[in-house]
């Protein structure tokens, strides 16, 4: 009898380190490419409208930095999952988990070897580590979706409060995103600069041309 309740004990002991490691695993990968990477890419997108060099590379190291730390974040799940999982990779997320730490490891290595800007092969490493480095975000963040329901599946534990907070991180970081192209261009929708009253459309009609020669230019 006493053994029995031992086995007991240790079993629920088991389960209980399992399933912090789970959630410890699911923290890490959440804070490295769910949190801080799409954050990186938010912070070098915002280069895109500065002239001041000082700005630039303070928003250029801000993005790097973000984006080794996430990096090695992302090796401290892969390797807490090494360590005490089944990996089988015989489920989705395990298998998609596979190729994310591939590319990881490439995505640092293609932002180093850069090619300074003027030689014609620069377009090509940029569009190589743009795609790479959104596509790995992307990747991840279906992943995280894959394992939440994962984790459910696995302790019956229910995870909709974090879908629901993971989905509203997602939904304010793509707004911000969108936003990044678009907020110069509305915050010149009905400004009068001179003469200039700005409007929606760079087209004038031959009705507005009178206007257009008292001074008024619509565009």
């Amino acid at each position: 009898m006493h053994s029995h309740k031992n086995i007991q004990h240790d079993t629920q002991k088991i389960k209980s380190q399992l399933s912090f490691q789970i959630t410890l695993h699911a923290l890490l990968l959440w804070l490295s490419i769910g949190f801080l990477m799409p954050l990186g890419i938010l912070i070098i997108r915002m280069s895109n409208r500065v002239q001041c060099c000082r700005k630039l590379k303070v928003l250029f190291y801000c993005h790097l930095i973000l984006q080794i730390t996430a990096v090695l974040i992302a090796l401290a799940g892969a390797a807490l999952s090494i360590k005490n999982f089944e990996n089988s990779f015989e489920n989705t997320h395990q298998k998609i988990g596979l190729g994310l730490y591939a590319f990881i490891l490439i995505q640092p290595l293609i932002g180093f070897y850069r090619p300074q800007r003027g030689v014609k092969v620069r377009s090509l490493w940029y569009f190589a580590h743009w795609l790479l480095g959104t596509g790995v975000c992307i990747m991840g963040i279906i992943n995280i979706y894959v394992g939440l329901h994962a984790f459910h599946a696995k302790t019956s534990k229910s995870v909709k409060l974090w879908i629901v907070l993971f989905t509203a991180e997602i939904f304010i970081f793509v707004l911000v995103y969108l936003m990044q192209d678009r907020l110069e261009y509305m915050k010149k929708q009905g400004v009068i600069l001179g003469n200039e009253q700005i409007r929606p459309t760079d087209q004038s009609s031959p009705s507005n041309q009178k206007d257009e020669n008292e001074g008024v230019v619509y565009a």
